[in-house]
């Protein structure tokens, strides 16, 4: 099944933009920014399309995984800048900034993992998007940037991701320069899972998205809510909190049926 999520414009009621495609196939969702024109820079309504689609697939029990993927040369450019102006008040900016915040809380918040699948360029909050999601593939040319100090503007929010996913002193040599990595860089400094040729990246990006469909989607959801839980919490805290965790998986049905199927091959 496809479904396109879509944004009427104001000023012209007869004239849509497309903004997020959202494609099932099986239990894997694929949802494609497409203001290619634009380079898929996050404007407010293109923000607000894409929580939109994670949000109600969030619900969805037949949904094992979601990728996110973009139309054109770029996965994205960053913010949309014309929304970020001389003219724009700090309220809206705020806003604007707590509307990038949301979406990035709402893919960490979903409980199937997220994968992204990156060609050409991701700079600044579109390599904050890349740094949010659960996994990353890139294609051999894909490029990254949080490139804001280039036009005097720290990317502080884009760099709350990258820096819980690559070492401090990583983060701040690409958050004070704003020079580009290559995709290569990007998986040595673990930004990114895998590199393969961009003729190769669906395929790569489905035998991924496969394999996690295929496991427990309870077990899945609680691990990954564990697994950043954990992460902030000090080293006994986040034992105890992961054998609790751990503990009440081993509850679930799709746990119980798996432990029998195991010892009974073993015996």
């Amino acid at each position: 099944m496809s479904v396109t999520i879509e944004q009427r414009s104001c000023a012209d009621n007869t004239a849509e933009e497309l903004l997020v495609g959202v494609d099932r196939r099986g239990a894997v969702a694929y949802l494609t920014l497409n203001r290619a024109n634009k380079y898929n820079a996050l404007s407010r309504a293109m923000m607000a399309s894409l929580k939109e689609a994670l949000a109600n697939l969030a619900s969805d029990p037949d949904v094992r995984v979601v990728v996110l993927a973009a139309e054109g040369k770029a996965f994205s450019a960053g913010h949309d800048l014309t929304e970020m102006g001389p003219d724009t008040d700090i309220e809206d900016l705020r806003a604007l900034f707590a509307a990038c915040t949301d979406l990035m809380l709402t893919i960490r918040h979903l409980p199937q993992p997220v994968i992204a699948r990156v060609q050409g360029v991701a700079t600044a909050a579109g390599c904050q998007l890349v740094a949010m999601c659960d996994l990353a593939i890139a294609s051999s040319d894909a490029r990254f940037a949080v490139s804001g100090i280039n036009l005097g503007l720290f990317c502080s929010t884009p760099s709350v991701a990258l820096s819980r996913n690559v070492s401090q002193k990583v983060a701040l040599e690409m958050l004070l320069t704003g020079e580009f990595i290559d995709a290569a860089t990007a998986r040595e400094r673990g930004l990114v899972n895998r590199v393969v040729p961009l003729e190769l990246l669906d395929a790569e990006v489905d035998r991924l998205a496969a394999s996690i469909a295929g496991k427990s989607r309870a077990a899945i959801a609680a691990g990954k809510r564990l697994f950043y839980e954990q992460l902030e919490l000090p080293i006994e805290a986040a034992y105890a909190r992961a054998s609790e965790v751990m503990a009440c998986n081993a509850t679930f049905d799709d746990a119980r049926e798996g432990i029998v199927r195991f010892t009974k091959r073993i015996r």
